[in-house]
């Protein structure tokens, strides 16, 4: 299945209500879930991002929809990126003259 990461940045109504991030995390966790894929982690970090997501989703369509109403909702602002594993790597390259 396809990887993501997803790099995050609070809104201000995301840092006013940073309480619930745990709890946001676990929805955001499920509605993965039920939109096909999985959350491999979730980390807050110190510097330009307040965070990062690794997801698994069953393509790009979904992770842009799921990314989409997790914006919506308003507490974080995000940058997602396609990731290549190993293996999905040596098969791009593989294919080069």
């Amino acid at each position: 299945m396809p990887a993501y990461v997803t790099l995050f940045n609070f809104t201000e109504q995301g840092i006013r209500n940073i309480k619930d991030s745990p709890s946001r995390a676990k929805a955001a966790a499920d509605a993965a879930k039920s939109a096909g894929g999985r959350i491999i982690g979730i980390w807050w970090l110190l510097g330009q991002y307040d965070g990062i997501v690794i997801t698994e989703m069953p393509d790009d369509e979904t992770v842009t929809r799921f990314m989409a109403t997790t914006g919506m909702q308003g507490n974080i602002r995000t940058t997602t990126m396609r990731a290549y594993s190993e293996e999905e790597m040596a098969r791009i390259v593989g294919g080069l003259s």
